[in-house]
């Protein structure tokens, strides 16, 4: 089997799946808020399940960006296409920063989803070429990479993109490329390898019912969502707990 990397139509499973990560991410947010206003105890939304939750949805997130990177690029590198997406998130990753430095001016997005998804697609691009297995080796790299190249040298500012600093960092969101490089890494991996065996032309149809697209139309406006989300969530457990007073 070639290493296709155009469909003839869209994967509507990768749709849904996006769709499930945003169900995930807004589920998260929004208990993040209710602690923010004092509707759950502090601390609820960054530890046991809810940060597990958080976690995977940060993962699956990066994942899906991985395999949308092999399924445009792996059989050729769409230069005017790459940029035109990279451009795109990077500057939607300024406005997040901007807009949590006025939110959260101590604890400020600084490196956060998007800022992490541009990057390692940037970074990918040098992967697409790697055999999956060779790909998934170096997933496990990145992944543990923490453990054994965590030094002082990168408590910088300009470091902290690396996540391999020694010192705590204040910030409400952070997907740092060691370890996140590695979700993005595995997910090129399972898209190449889909692509080896036919599964990506078996999933993709011009014309998907009527549920299939409903169900992932949310999906194929993933970066809208993420953008508009959080201030939707926050307007409307603010406006709740004034009327609760």
């Amino acid at each position: 089997m070639s290493d296709l990397s155009v469909t003839p139509a869209r994967i509507p499973a990768l749709d849904i799946a996006r769709t499930g990560a945003l169900v995930a991410m807004a589920l998260f947010h929004f208990v993040f808020d209710l602690e923010m206003f004092g509707h759950v105890a502090p601390g609820t939304a960054t530890s046991g399940l809810w940060r597990a939750l958080a976690v995977a949805t940060a993962g699956a997130f990066l994942a899906l960006a991985g395999a949308g990177l092999w399924l445009a690029h792996g059989g050729g590198i769409r230069w005017a296409a790459f940029w035109r997406r990279f451009a795109i998130i990077a500057g939607a990753a300024l406005l997040v920063s901007i807009g949590t430095y006025i939110a959260f001016p101590h604890a400020f997005v600084f490196f956060g989803i998007l800022h992490s998804i541009a990057l390692c697609s940037l970074l990918g691009l040098a992967a697409l070429r790697l055999p999956v297995v060779a790909i998934a080796a170096l997933a496990v790299a990145v992944f543990y990479a923490p453990d054994y190249l965590r030094s002082d040298a990168f408590n910088a500012p300009y470091w902290w993109w690396t996540g391999l600093q020694t010192i705590p960092l204040s910030t409400v969101d952070y997907e740092p490329v060691f370890p996140w490089f590695a979700a993005f890494l595995m997910g090129m991996a399972a898209s190449k390898w889909a692509a080896h065996v036919g599964l990506w032309a078996r999933l993709s149809t011009p014309t998907p019912s009527r549920t299939a697209h409903l169900a992932g139309l949310p999906g194929r406006h993933s970066l809208l969502i993420y953008l508009v989300h959080q201030p939707v969530l926050i307007a409307l457990v603010w406006s709740a707990t004034q009327l609760m007073r």
